[in-house]
């Protein structure tokens, strides 16, 4: 027997009606390539999108038809967020901060018809094009300069766009939605095809107030980039909710995203770990110069937050950072570490703790470790790789098979995280299965090393991997950045260390360098790094 319940489609068409009859007056503040703030509310908003739905199926666009975005954070991405999946099509959107190479091969992988892209990127489109086959592009214009010629003009296209030639697609939540690609760390990128279903679900869930907490009255400023992960669901949910979206453009460093959390009293934010130490950084250098009374959190994700950061901002600064995990391949969200009941009458250094942690599975996303000896006991101890299902859950790779061994046979997705579980359920990540360090048969943890040497007062940033070892195989080497106008040796960071290790787990070689190589998502690139030093080791 069936429940008698409508059936209604869980699609990003429903999300988009929701925020224009509800939430219309809300606003929605970019901060454009020539620092001028734009302004305009979801109502405007939902008509533009409807408009450009209208031109793209104006322009031939059909069902399951690739569009490809290469934008910043700002206004006219987000009218793509929901006008290309309202027609039924997918929205592909480009990491610019990948190689040409790469961005070539993901174009051509996903067959791209339409690439949508910002002219101030225009350069580096121009380092592919050549590469690349596509029926049309669309430049979003921003520096008064005419665009390439035989592209079209996406304002153009809008103002002359007829919204009520617009036919919504209103077909099966399971339909294609969005894309993205990984990073391509191992091999080529693979991407990951999510649906309408997956979408709005992911968004209720990191609704939740045991999830990333928004709700109507916050003010959202996404640091992680609508290129990364689709800004972590972050446009889709504050859509839903009606959150006032304040959107940084390109501009990402610490003073002018301080000078736009200040300035739209923002409530809630969000980004990768090396965003916010600069940020602390920032606040350090100039204890009060920012008055942040309206932040209520800061959502950390995308690696693993050192504790010191944690504690860094609220101790020093009264600002609260929520630790999250994630993977493309898990839309993000996987894991939030808020303080469950009976951690709270906790000691401050407890708290701390689980706080540095990924912290427990969202909702309807389940868990389990296994090691080679099958799966691990949930004691917080017995590490293994952490495989995950759930609703937002990747099942497969799009037009991939090489990939295959990511996923099990019984359906779950292996992370190629090495993690410990508790026995209440919290997750700690201890390592990337290709970053974690084995020597003389014990595994070493990088992110741990790394957490703690972040911790020394002097220390700005610090990546640890490993060097070859001809006695223990590999051994721990940690590159370290110091704060400005700060000093530190090996030494002194090796007796910090000392209380918190044992000797076989300590760093044989400490490098100071001014930066830290990333990939193009913000994290250490520790292959680059193992490939600089591998004639350190022994």
């Amino acid at each position: 027997m069936q429940g008698l319940m409508m059936d209604y489609p869980l699609t990003i068409p429903a999300i988009l009606h929701r925020a224009d009859t509800i939430y219309g007056h809300k606003p929605i503040i970019t901060r454009l390539p020539d620092k001028s703030i734009h302004r305009y509310t979801y109502s405007a908003m939902a008509l533009r999108s409807r408009k450009l739905s209208a031109a793209l199926q104006k322009l031939g666009i059909l069902k399951g038809d690739r569009v490809a975005t290469l934008s910043w954070n700002h206004y006219q991405h987000l009218e793509t967020y929901f006008a290309v999946p309202s027609i039924g099509a997918v929205l592909h959107t480009l990491n610019l901060r990948l190689s040409p190479d790469d961005l070539s091969y993901i174009i051509t992988h996903a067959e791209d018809k339409v690439i949508i892209v910002d002219q101030v990127l225009l350069p580096l489109y121009d380092k592919f094009k050549s590469k690349i086959k596509i029926d049309h592009l669309i430049v979003i214009p921003q520096t008064g300069q005419p665009i390439p010629e035989g592209a079209l003009d996406y304002e153009k296209l809008i103002s002359s766009a007829d919204e009520k030639m617009f036919v919504p697609f209103n077909g099966d939540e399971h339909t294609a939605a969005a894309m993205c690609y990984t990073s391509g760390t191992t091999g080529n990128p693979k991407g990951v095809l999510y649906s309408h279903r997956s979408v709005v679900l992911h968004s209720m869930a990191s609704s939740f107030a045991d999830g990333l907490g928004l709700k109507e009255s916050d003010t959202m400023l996404p640091v992680v980039p609508m290129f990364h992960v689709n800004a972590w669901g972050l446009p889709f949910t504050c859509t839903l909710l009606g959150t006032a979206q304040v959107l940084p453009g390109p501009y990402l460093d610490a003073v002018s995203l301080l000078d736009l959390l200040e300035k739209e009293n923002v409530t809630i934010t969000a980004g990768v770990p090396t965003i916010w130490l600069g940020i602390l950084n920032e606040l350090d250098t100039h204890p009060g110069k920012y008055k942040l009374s309206s932040l209520r959190m800061m959502v950390v994700g995308g690696a693993a937050a050192p504790r010191s950061m944690i504690v860094g901002f609220e101790e020093r600064h009264g600002l609260n950072v929520l630790h999250a995990w994630g993977m493309t391949e898990t839309s993000p969200v996987g894991s939030i570490s808020f303080l469950a009941k009976e951690l709270q009458n906790q000691p401050k250094e407890t708290q701390y703790n689980y706080r540095a942690k990924q912290g427990l599975p969202a909702c309807f996303v389940e868990v389990r470790g296994r090691n080679e000896n099958g799966l691990i006991r949930w004691d917080g101890e017995t590490m293994g790789e952490l495989e995950v299902r759930g609703p937002w859950v990747a099942r497969s790779y799009y037009n991939s098979t090489d990939m295959d061994d990511r996923f099990t046979e019984d359906g779950w997705f292996k992370t190629g995280d090495i993690v410990t579980i508790e026995a209440n359920g919290y997750i700690e990540i201890k390592d990337r299965s290709k970053d974690v360090i084995k020597s003389g048969g014990e595994w070493i943890s990088s992110v741990s090393l790394e957490g703690a040497i972040m911790g020394h007062p002097a220390v700005a940033e610090a990546a640890v991997f490993a060097i070859p070892d001809a006695k223990w195989q590999e051994r721990p080497m940690a590159c370290v950045v110091l704060k400005p106008g700060k000093s530190a040796t090996h030494d002194e960071i090796i007796r910090f260390l000392e209380p918190q290790y044992t000797k076989i787990q300590l760093p044989d070689k400490i490098e100071f360098v001014t930066e830290i190589p990333k990939t193009s998502v913000g994290k250490f690139k520790k292959s680059a790094l193992r490939e600089l030093y591998k004639h350190m080791g022994s």
